[in-house]
């Protein structure tokens, strides 16, 4: 089943690129002006992040506005087709190596893909400052989370059998692994309720995604919530990004609701940076990076929810005047 999946990554990775391919080469003559240097910068080191699973939306998106790449308009388009090859190579790499309990995989993958079918065609046409409001709150409860996992304050993973097991105790799936020395059981996967309320909130990221609203954080939230291994939350969190974003990003492209020189740029500098991290770099110290990235995220928040409310108050002006 594993394989039927990596294959249907690969035959949406092919179909993406075509339209991609296509649509850049149709308005080949129409690109903006962005920076070739700046753009590929940004795709490598977020998507090298990413691939670490800090997440790449977030400081994405502050780095396009920082050095001013990307109209805000366009961002939630910008941030799901390039970054769409790179997290479809992040998920083809975490399947692999990380077991996960099948049904609740491909439950959860599916769940996000129609989400973000849906979500796509809705978002595309947002006013800005729509799209702004939405974005800094959303960002806003990401940082919240990451900050409380970071914090302990978030309920960690389900707890470990005492003894090593493989297969389903108590409606729930588990898996031998070492923990601190010992061989303990721990669950890969849920069933029941548990995976109903799986199916349904990853549906509801899946939408959300199509906003520019990272689906790894509360992704990972779920997958602790739900008492599973933190280790799935990768194969999950990154498979359900490579199914949807596919799907969301043809919308967008369709729409034109993208920035096509900056996408170039970060698939390019993303793709390099997901190789990079996955296959050269073993272990890296992650604490301080992701406080900066939270930093940055409630940054990003903050200055996106401001602009919002500035251009609601220069509307309101023009209508008084």
């Amino acid at each position: 089943m594993v394989t039927a999946i990596l294959g249907a990554l690969g035959a949406f990775a092919a179909w993406f690129s075509v339209i991609f391919v296509k649509d850049i080469a149709t308005h080949k003559g129409q690109l903006e002006d962005n920076s070739w240097t700046k753009v590929f910068g940004i795709g490598f080191l977020t998507n090298f992040l990413d691939t670490l699973g800090i997440g790449s939306f977030a400081p994405t998106t502050a780095l396009l506005r920082g050095f001013k790449q990307v109209k805000d308009r366009v961002i939630p388009g910008t941030l799901n087709v390039s970054c769409t090859l790179p997290v479809i190579a992040e998920a083809f790499i975490f399947i692999t190596v990380i077991n996960v309990d099948i049904i609740t995989l491909i439950s959860m993958l599916s769940a996000a893909t129609i989400g973000a079918w849906v979500g796509a065609g809705v978002v595309s046409k947002l006013p800005e400052k729509n799209v702004q409001i939405v974005m800094g709150v959303a960002l806003l409860i990401t940082a919240f989370l990451m900050a409380a996992g970071q914090l302990g304050w978030m309920p960690g993973g389900g707890s470990a059998l005492n003894e090593s097991f493989d297969g389903v105790k108590n409606n729930l799936i588990y898996e031998s692994m070492n923990i601190d020395g010992k061989i303990l059981g721990v669950p890969i996967g849920v069933t029941g309720i548990k995976l109903v309320i799986a199916v349904f909130v990853n549906f509801i990221l899946g939408a959300l995604m199509t906003a520019g609203i990272g689906l790894y954080a509360p992704c990972m939230a779920l997958v602790y919530l739900l008492g599973m291994s933190p280790r799935v939350a990768f194969p999950i969190m990154m498979g359900s990004c490579s199914f949807l974003m596919p799907v969301a990003s043809m919308k967008f492209v369709k729409e034109g609701a993208y920035n096509r020189r900056a996408a170039i740029g970060i698939t390019i500098g993303g793709l390099m940076g997901v190789f990079i991290a996955a296959y050269i770099v073993k272990s890296l110290p992650l604490t301080i990076l992701t406080y900066l990235v939270i930093a940055v995220i409630l940054y990003t928040s903050i200055t996106m929810l401001i602009a919002a409310f500035k251009s609601k108050e220069k509307n309101v002006n023009l209508e008084l005047e």
